[in-house]
């Protein structure tokens, strides 16, 4: 490969470090072009975008990016793909759902600006919520005290019609 394909390439992956907030390393050496394909069409439906690397390329972009990737040195062994992502939990939900257990293997993760190395992290980069489901979350939160206020004042409205009605039914 010559050496302007090579930076291209570094260049091509550094805007990709800044384009996604974050990323999952993956070993795919147990895939078949068939499993690799069906991998590829998974993470596409979920909006993952999932790149083959070459690990000293994926060095060199580690080495110009602003943040620090050295915890990742280590994990660049072997076959690596990259999946980059928009949503922290959605590589790590697609990997654990993935037909073959242990393959694809999460070598590491960059996701909510932590690094997270290791097969073993998996159930916390899926418990990870996304935006979305932060915000679901915290409008519930909000709506539980106001049903709860409304239902009260509804309440209390019935049983303040209901005294006031037996009163005047009431004979003097």
């Amino acid at each position: 490969m010559k050496r302007e394909v090579k930076d291209t390439i570094i260049v091509d992956l550094g805007n990709k470090l800044k384009e996604y907030p974050h990323f999952y390393l993956v070993d795919v050496s147990g895939l078949n072009a068939e499993d690799t394909s069906q991998l590829r069409r998974k993470c596409f439906k979920k909006e993952i975008e999932m790149v083959v690397v070459k690990n000293t390329l994926l060095h060199k972009a580690f080495e110009a990016s602003d943040i620090d990737f050295e915890p990742l040195y280590e994990t660049l062994k072997g076959s690596t793909a990259v999946m980059f992502t928009k949503t922290a939990n959605e590589p790590a939900k697609l990997l654990k759902e993935y037909l073959k257990p242990g393959i694809p293997a999460l070598k590491a993760a960059y996701a909510e600006e932590g690094i997270f190395v290791g097969a073993d992290k998996l159930e916390e980069l899926v418990a990870i919520k996304s935006k979305n489901e932060l915000i679901a979350d915290i409008v519930a939160l909000l709506q539980s005290p106001a049903k709860n206020v409304v239902s009260a004042l509804q309440s209390g409205a019935n049983t303040i019609h209901g005294v006031l009605k037996t009163l005047g039914e009431r004979p003097e």
